[in-house]
């Protein structure tokens, strides 16, 4: 993506990005679903686990300047690894986004289109980020930057509108089922972290580079604090969620808000906002995908590959053949995707490239010693 870095503030906004994504349709339902009255504690544990992969990312991606993870693959093992990494990273995107948008639209569809065909809900969004794609990322990032504090002030409005409807009651037991399933079997939940991944893609569209580390802590920190204001909206709410298949539990706690006769139904503008929220998501991880295929395959022009990449996008999100194949696909599946692809498969490219770094210079001064 020449020409197209971003600031700082944009590169974070575009992590939170798809941690807010994920939690529009039922994340929050699923983290309280593995840990129940514990989840809050659990999310500050994966949180400062989460924190800890970051940091190790940052210090051995850094000594990589200007390279992404594909480039550091290639670096590692040639054109047949970065050829390898890049088709599973661009996987991973297409994959889980249209798994996210399939589950969107269902939610869409029962909320608001009951009598209208899931394809067209889907087909309206695949057009709408075919248009945005023709623009460049650092548009699509000064996009994403305008919507993400909205989304940020209507969870928080969420939060505090409906302090009335909570009960601190709902928190006991403190450790839900038990240190174990709290700290070992929770650590499932580190998959709530996916925006990890767009970590290895950020250092070469910085517009200052000298601020990797600002942007990759802050954008980990932030995304735990919502995770918690999400949680605690739904924990506080509504614990019979835990138990239930109610679809989009933030916009559930939206429609309990009212200020007087005139201020209801505020849930469609929170709507409103989500929506536009998703499209930049897709748009973001689209957009990447498509530059690692240019990346692998050496294409230059990539207006031809829009449509195909929307088209991709499109029959994945068609493929399960109901919403609970595709729900059990965002909830659990998702979850393996981002701890072994993010975190294991990522981690162990920038380490083995680093020590490969490493030894190659001391021969170098080895060599320069001899001489």
């Amino acid at each position: 993506m020449e020409n197209s870095k971003i600031s700082t503030a944009e590169a974070i906004s575009i992590v939170l990005g798809i941690f807010v994504a994920y939690t529009l349709v039922a994340l929050p339902r699923s983290l309280l679903e593995s840990t129940k009255t514990a989840t809050l504690i659990n999310i500050i544990y994966v949180g400062i686990i989460a924190l800890f992969f970051t940091f190790l990312i940052y210090k051995l991606i850094v000594k990589f300047p200007g390279d992404d993870i594909v480039d550091i693959a290639e670096y590692l093992g040639g054109k047949t690894l970065k050829t390898f990494i890049g088709i599973i990273f661009i996987f991973y995107f297409l994959f889980s986004s249209s798994i996210l948008l399939r589950n969107f639209c269902e939610c869409l569809k029962i909320v608001y289109y009951p009598m209208t065909n899931l394809i067209f809900i889907i087909l309206t969004f695949i057009i709408v980020i075919c248009i945005v794609l023709h623009y460049r990322f650092s548009s699509i990032a000064k996009v994403n930057l305008l919507i993400i504090p909205f989304v940020i002030i209507s969870i928080v409005f969420l939060f505090v509108a409906n302090i009335e409807n909570f009960s601190l009651n709902n928190i006991f037991p403190i450790f839900g089922n038990g240190l174990f399933n709290t700290f070992v079997t929770g650590l499932g939940n580190l998959g709530a972290f996916g925006g990890i991944t767009l970590l290895y893609f950020i250092p070469p569209l910085l517009q200052e580079p000298q601020k990797m580390k600002k942007v990759y802590l802050t954008s980990i920190i932030l995304g735990t604090i919502y995770f918690l204001l999400c949680v605690s909206i739904i924990l506080f709410m509504f614990i019979s969620l835990m138990y239930t298949n109610q679809i989009m539990p933030l916009y559930s706690a939206a429609r309990y808000i009212e200020f007087g006769n005139f201020f209801q139904r505020l849930e469609s503008v929170f709507l409103l906002i989500w929506i536009l929220q998703m499209v930049c998501y897709l748009s973001i991880v689209s957009k990447l995908s498509i530059s690692i295929f240019k990346k692998i395959t050496n294409i230059t022009d990539e207006k031809p590959l829009i449509l195909v990449f929307g088209l991709l996008i499109f029959a994945i999100s068609l493929f399960p053949k109901n919403y609970a194949i595709s729900k059990f696909i965002e909830n659990y599946i998702y979850n393996y995707m981002v701890v072994g692809i993010s975190i294991i498969l990522g981690l162990s490219i920038l380490v083995l490239a680093y020590f490969k770094k490493r030894k190659k210079k001391e021969l170098n001064i080895n060599h320069e010693k001899n001489l």
